[in-house]
């Protein structure tokens, strides 16, 4: 009888700290052997010539998520997830989203009748807080956090989902007494406004004018008064789809200070410009997300701040509303205004291979730093280390074999989303994985998608430590 049900032989292994060739022993669904020559092995793959990662860790993406505006998502759980395992993400955390006037708690039981059967890679869920009251800061948020939902996402902007600075404060204090992480979305919601009046008035209502509408000073103001307001309450949060240099700047200062100011940005930020936005016939829609993307410089920006450490998550934000149809960009109409369009873009098959091929392959980040952004550093601030994201033994076998050299056209003919457009069509790419496996499971064999839905598991999330206070903050001593 094999030691091992599954070794993983002749690859080069890469975790955020090292690159070595070593072979991968598998049982139960574990890593329980690293070395050179493993024998055995109820089945052998050889990964001879390619790179052994540990599987991505998608830590901001949206499936099946309630909207309130007529439009629907596209994805489920089964075609989300089949989307991420063919791009080597193995482990997703979307978002169970509170509306206003309803109960968080509901939104999360909601949520799991929406995942159960259909996912077919590991999940854990993200809270998103849109309704501040008593009985959702005093009783339901610090239950669920216990529960192991340990990780929630707020907005200064969007009228249904926004909360005010004061209600941000009192959020801040509930995630600081229970350690839980805070995710923002850093844009001032009033400048915003202000902005898109006088644009429509001037009849500026096309795709590209959203850029307009959301200049890097909206992103920079609201990133400066979210760390402004985590400084009061002494608490480490994390600024989600960053966008450009000036919300950069703020982040990098912060950084200095000694504040734990966490930070992500997006594919759309590294290869997409506000020059999409423009493309005629409507097409400027299918690359309308928030923040928007900016010019070359600051994609430059985001690069370096990628390369220099500000960031510590690369995620992919997909939002997967289709292009085509009366619920996707068009359900307020085939020629709508920029603020009636839905935003987001899909991109969690893509998120890997465009930081592989535009980062590692074009000699930005090392292959380590990809790993931290994509898998070790969201299972860590998330609370899924060290059972996700790394290459150890006691980790989950969850793993993405990639050929580093392939070539490839990105084309939404190929992809594995159920979204009728991809934004990267056309952008060409050196690198993407070729057999996916989770725990253990090889769940993609670069030809065919062989996991049956409902094999994915919800994972309650850990306290992460990255959410620890650095001691007691000024207003209780």
């Amino acid at each position: 009888m094999s030691e091992f049900d599954t070794v993983i032989a002749g690859g080069t292994i890469a975790t955020a700290a090292d690159v070595v060739k070593c072979d991968i022993g598998i049982s139960g669904g574990r890593i329980v052997a690293l070395g050179e020559k493993l024998a055995g092995g109820a089945r052998r793959i050889d990964a001879g010539g390619r790179l052994v990662l540990p599987g991505g860790v998608d830590g901001h993406c949206h499936f099946d998520q309630p909207t309130g505006d007529g439009s629907v998502m596209a994805d489920d759980f089964l075609t989300g997830t089949r989307s991420a395992l063919c791009g080597g993400t193995t482990t997703i955390i979307p978002f169970a989203a509170q509306q206003k006037g309803k109960s968080l708690r509901a939104a999360v039981q909601d949520y799991h009748r929406r995942a159960d059967g259909k996912a077919l890679i590991d999940y854990a869920f993200h809270l998103i807080v849109a309704d501040a009251t008593e009985q959702v800061l005093g009783q339901e948020l610090p239950a669920l956090i216990k529960d192991g939902y340990t990780s929630f996402k707020i907005y200064m902007t969007y009228d249904d989902l926004k909360l005010d600075d004061r209600q941000i404060l009192d959020v801040l204090a509930v995630a600081r007494g229970e350690q839980a992480m805070v995710m923002i979305h850093a844009e001032n919601t009033d400048c915003i406004a202000w902005l898109t009046e006088r644009l429509e008035r001037a009849g500026k209502t096309g795709p590209r004018f959203h850029a307009v509408s959301r200049p890097m000073a909206v992103e920079r103001e609201a990133t400066h008064r979210a760390i402004t307001l985590a400084e009061l309450v002494d608490v480490p949060v994390l600024i989600v789809h960053v966008s450009g240099r000036e919300a950069v700047e703020q982040i990098r200062w912060a950084q200095a200070r000694g504040l734990k100011i966490f930070a992500e940005t997006c594919p759309q930020y590294l290869v997409l410009s506000e020059d999409d936005l423009g493309k005629p016939d409507f097409e400027g829609a299918k690359c309308i997300c928030s923040p928007p993307p900016r010019d070359k410089a600051n994609q430059q920006a985001i690069w370096d701040g990628l390369a220099g450490g500000v960031f510590q998550v690369f995620s992919s934000d997909h939002a997967p509303f289709r292009f085509d149809g009366p619920d996707g960009k068009r359900v307020a109409g085939a020629d709508a205004p920029y603020r009636k369009i839905p935003n987001g873009v899909p991109g969690v098959e893509t998120r890997l291979p465009i930081l592989f091929s535009e980062g590692v392959v074009g000699g930005r980040i090392t292959l380590q730093q990809f790993v931290a952004l994509t898998a070790s550093n969201p299972a860590r601030i998330y609370g899924l280390a060290p059972r996700k994201g790394s290459i150890a033994i006691g980790a989950d076998a969850d793993l993405a074999i990639w050929d580093p050299e392939r070539k490839a056209a990105i084309r939404n003919a190929d992809l594995h989303h159920n979204v009728d457009y991809t934004p990267y069509e056309g952008l060409q790419v050196t690198g993407w994985p070729v057999t996916t496996l989770s725990r253990g499971d090889v769940v993609w064999d670069g030809g065919k998608v062989l996991a049956q839905p409902g094999r994915g598991r919800f994972l309650p999330c850990e306290t992460p430590d990255a959410a620890k206070p650095a001691g007691r903050a000024a207003w209780q001593r």
